[in-house]
């Protein structure tokens, strides 16, 4: 990857976090840590792969995203706003009840969203169905969207990875965000999936395993991923719940609250340090 793209990608990563953190303090709710260690993977999708217009949300041949794991909306919300499809501002709103960014995202009532998620599993299968109406029209466009480790404990996940790999649906590709932790504990106390990799190869699926922060590997595994004709693939991203904010960083106490005043200014304060350094590239 170029360097221009890189510290262009590192500056939106720093702005979606900062995202998260506004939309989370303000709401006194919602899922910081699961929403900061996918902001590498929103960036390169929203400003550097997918094919989308912000005038013109709906166009049909836009590349779709469909978040799957769709309590990290915070991280989301953040992304369309920086890419344009709504003002930043508005992601103070976030939970408030006039506010058209609830919990979780709504396809009708947010610009760029593409599938209403929230109950974990169902948006894995919207996005395998997406992927079948883009075969059936030639693969005008590709279907990206993003799981949580914990997430893919769900039944529901299996049958879409089955139905995907039976399929073909090399137009759809899954990132499994394997950060180890879910709201209860590791996913290793809870209910392990792993081996992550080998479950979905048995799914007929092209596997490729990266650090889910480093956008050189994240733009590799795109490519590949565009290069299969004949699977759907499944990035399984090694990430860091909570990343970018010192004291949420690893901890599965911060998966579904939101900062206080003090750690609010922490967190902004730790992110306009590692947004300064991005631009400083």
């Amino acid at each position: 990857m170029n360097a221009e793209l890189k510290k262009k990608l590192t500056i939106e990563a720093a702005k979606i976090r900062q995202g998260v953190i506004v939309g989370t303090y303000n709401a006194k709710s919602g899922h910081p840590g699961g929403s900061l260690d996918i902001a590498e993977i929103l960036s390169y999708l929203y400003f550097a792969e997918m094919n989308i217009d912000p005038k013109d949300p709906k166009k049909a041949d836009r590349d779709r995203l469909v978040l799957s794991k769709g309590h990290a909306a915070p991280a989301l919300y953040a992304a369309l706003a920086e890419r344009g499809f709504f003002p930043v501002e508005d992601l103070a709103t976030l939970r408030k009840p006039d506010s058209y960014l609830q919990g979780h995202p709504n396809m009708n009532t947010v610009p760029g969203v593409d599938m209403s998620t929230g109950s974990l599993g169902q948006g894995f299968s919207a996005a395998c169905g997406m992927a079948l109406a883009s075969k059936f029209q030639g693969n005008k466009f590709r279907v990206y969207t993003i799981l949580g480790d914990g997430e893919i404990e769900e039944g529901q996940v299996w049958e879409a990875a089955m139905f995907a790999g039976d399929k073909k649906l090399s137009c759809l590709t899954a990132f499994v965000d394997y950060n180890g932790l879910q709201i209860d504990g590791t996913i290793g106390e809870v209910n392990s999936a792993e081996p992550i990799a080998d479950k979905f190869k048995a799914f007929n699926w092209n596997v490729i395993e990266i650090d889910g922060a480093d956008f050189d590997e994240i733009e590799k595994a795109v490519n590949k991923a565009k290069s299969e004709t004949e699977k759907p693939t499944c990035i399984v991203a090694k990430t860091l719940k909570g990343k970018g904010v010192s004291y949420m960083e690893g901890s599965v106490g911060w998966h579904g609250k939101a900062p206080n005043a003090e750690e609010y200014k922490q967190a902004m304060d730790e992110l306009a340090a590692e947004l300064k350094e991005a631009e400083a590239m």
